[in-house]
C-alpha cells in the first residue's frame, strides 16, 4: 500500500456511517451481506447507504457482487490488513513498543 491508498482508505473510514458499515461487514465474513440487510441493521436509508458503500468501494475497503437481484457487500480484508501494515510498518524503530506494564503493543 502506498501513501495515497492509505489516505483514501482512512478518509473513507473517517465518517461515522461508513465506519459502522465497514465494521458490520467485517463481522459478516467473506460471505458478506445484502445491502438491504446492512441498511436495516444500521438504520440507514438505502440511498444514503449506497452513497457510503460507494465511498468504501472506491477506497478498496469493500467489494460487491451480484447474487440474483441482490447486491452482496463484503469487507476487503486484504486491503484492510495492508492499511494496518502500512500504519505500523515502522513500529518500534525508535523505541520499544511496550507500555509501562511491559506488555507489547503489537503482536
Amino acid at each position: 500500500m502506498d501513501e495515497i491508498d492509505a489516505i483514501r482508505a482512512l478518509g473513507a473510514l473517517a465518517q461515522e456511517s461508513r465506519l459502522r458499515v465497514f465494521r458490520l461487514l467485517v463481522t459478516a465474513g467473506s460471505a458478506g451481506m445484502p445491502a438491504g440487510q446492512v441498511a436495516e441493521e444500521l438504520a440507514i436509508t438505502p440511498n444514503t447507504l449506497s452513497f457510503h458503500l460507494s465511498h468504501l468501494k472506491n477506497a478498496g475497503l469493500v467489494a460487491v457482487r451480484r447474487n440474483g437481484r441482490s447486491l452482496i457487500y463484503s469487507a476487503e480484508y486484504d486491503h484492510a490488513k495492508a492499511l494496518i501494515a502500512y500504519l505500523t510498518e515502522n513500529c518500534c524503530t525508535r523505541q520499544s513498543c511496550c507500555d509501562e506494564a511491559g506488555e507489547q503493543w503489537i503482536g
